[in-house]
C-alpha cells in the first residue's frame, strides 16, 4: 500500500477487494483454460470413436471414456452427443477452410482455382485419414444437423464449380451440371475411403478434374488436365486451432489413465510456473499456488502424478527433513503446455 493511502478509510478494504478481485480471475482464466482442454479432448474423441465404432454406435460413454472425462463435464460442454458430432465436425472443416484460404484461390481463373482447391483438399484427406473418413463417410449417416451441414458444403463447392459457365461453351450448361459433378467426384472420393484403400486421394485429382471441366471447356481441356503433374506444394498446412487437436497423437494426456481435474492442472500449471523462477518447487510451494491446504491431499496428489509419468522428484524428500523438489517430466511439460495454449477460453470465461 502506498504512503498516499494508508490510513485512508477504506484503503485497505479497496486493496485487498482488487487483491482478491484478481485472485478470482486468476480461478476463472484456470478453469476456463481446463474447460478448453476438455472440449479439445471431447472432440477429438468423438472423431476416434465415430470412426472406429460407426456414427450411429457411438454413444456419449464411448466419447467420454476415450477423452477420459466425466459425463457432467461432457453436458457441461455439449447438449448431447449429436450436437458434439456436429461440432467435431464443423471444426475439422473449419482447418480445411483455413487451408484453402492459405492458398489464395482468388486471383486464379476458374481451372485453376478448381485444381488447386480440389488437390488441396484431397491433400489433407491424404494427410488425416481418420478425419477423411469421418467427414465424408460418417458423415452420410449423421443426424439432421450433420446432414444439414453436409448439404451447406455440398453447395457451396457447387457453387465454385458453377463458375465454369462464364465461359462461352460453359454458358450451355446449367447449375444442376455443378450440383451432378459435385456429387460425382464426392461419390467417388466416398468410394475409396470406404474401401480403405491406401492409395493416396491426390492420384484422382488428374481424373476428377477432367470429369469436372468437360462440360465447361471440352474434350481438349478434359485430357490435358488428365495428364498434367501433381501440383507442387502452394502453401503450407495451416496449423489446427488450439481447441481442435486433429490428431489423436496430438492429445499429450492419451497415454495416461487419469482426468484431468481442476485441481490437478493447477499443480502442473504450478510446477512449471514454480521451476521457471530458478528452482524445483516443494509441496508447500506448490499447495500455496495450487490452494490445497490439506498437505496429505497435495501429497498424495504428486505422488499420483509421479507415477504417472508426469513428475520427477529431484529432492531429498525420502530423507527425513528434507523437502521435495518437483519438476515436470517430458511427457509433463506436454499437458502443461498444451493446458497453456486453450488461454484464449481465459478471457471468454472473465
Amino acid at each position: 500500500m502506498s504512503a498516499q493511502t494508508r490510513g485512508r478509510p477504506g484503503a485497505v478494504s479497496r486493496s485487498r477487494g482488487v487483491e482478491r478481485a484478481g485472485v478470482d480471475r486468476g480461478k476463472v482464466g484456470q478453469r476456463g483454460r481446463l474447460a478448453g482442454l476438455q472440449r479439445s479432448r471431447l472432440l477429438a474423441a468423438a472423431i476416434r470413436a465415430v470412426d472406429e465404432l460407426g456414427y450411429s454406435d457411438t454413444s456419449v460413454a464411448d466419447i467420454t471414456t476415450r477423452a477420459r472425462v466425466s459425463r457432467r463435464t461432457f453436458y457441461e460442454q455439449f447438449a448431447d452427443r449429436e450436437a458434439c458430432l456436429a461440432v467435431a465436425l464443423e471444426d475439422a472443416l473449419g482447418v480445411i477452410r483455413g487451408e484453402l484460404a492459405a492458398v489464395d484461390l482468388g486471383g486464379l481463373v476458374w481451372r485453376e482455382r478448381v485444381r488447386v482447391g480440389l488437390w488441396t483438399i484431397l491433400s489433407f484427406f491424404d494427410r488425416e485419414p481418420v478425419l477423411a473418413r469421418v467427414c465424408v463417410v460418417q458423415a452420410l449417416r449423421g443426424g439432421p444437423r450433420v446432414l444439414e451441414r453436409r448439404e451447406a458444403i455440398l453447395a457451396q463447392l457447387a457453387a465454385v464449380v458453377d463458375g465454369g459457365r462464364e465461359g462461352s461453351r460453359g454458358s450451355q450448361c446449367t447449375p444442376l451440371t455443378a450440383e451432378g459433378l459435385v456429387g460425382a467426384a464426392f461419390g467417388i472420393v466416398y468410394a475409396r475411403l470406404l474401401k480403405g484403400e491406401r492409395r493416396p486421394l491426390v492420384e484422382l485429382l488428374g481424373e476428377l478434374m477432367g470429369m469436372i471441366v468437360l462440360p465447361y471447356l471440352g474434350p481438349a481441356a478434359a485430357r490435358r488436365e488428365q495428364v498434367l503433374p501433381l501440383p507442387v506444394a502452394v502453401a503450407s498446412p495451416v496449423a489446427p486451432r488450439p481447441s481442435w487437436p486433429v490428431r489423436a497423437e496430438s492429445d499429450p494426456l492419451e497415454s495416461v489413465p487419469m482426468r484431468l481435474t481442476y485441481r490437478t492442472s493447477r499443480v502442473l500449471e504450478g510446477v512449471a510456473e514454480l521451476a521457471g523462477r530458478g528452482s524445483d518447487p516443494s509441496n508447500r510451494e506448490i499447495a500455496d499456488h495450487a490452494e490445497i491446504h490439506d498437505a496429505g491431499q497435495v501429497s498424495k496428489l504428486l505422488r499420483r502424478l509421479e507415477s504417472l509419468g508426469l513428475l520427477a522428484n529431484s529432492g531429498a524428500g525420502h530423507a527425513k527433513g528434507e523437502p521435495n523438489a518437483w519438476r515436470l517430466t517430458a511427457q509433463g511439460e506436454l499437458v502443461a503446455r498444451s493446458i497453456r495454449a486453450h488461454s484464449r477460453f481465459e478471457s471468454e470465461a472473465a
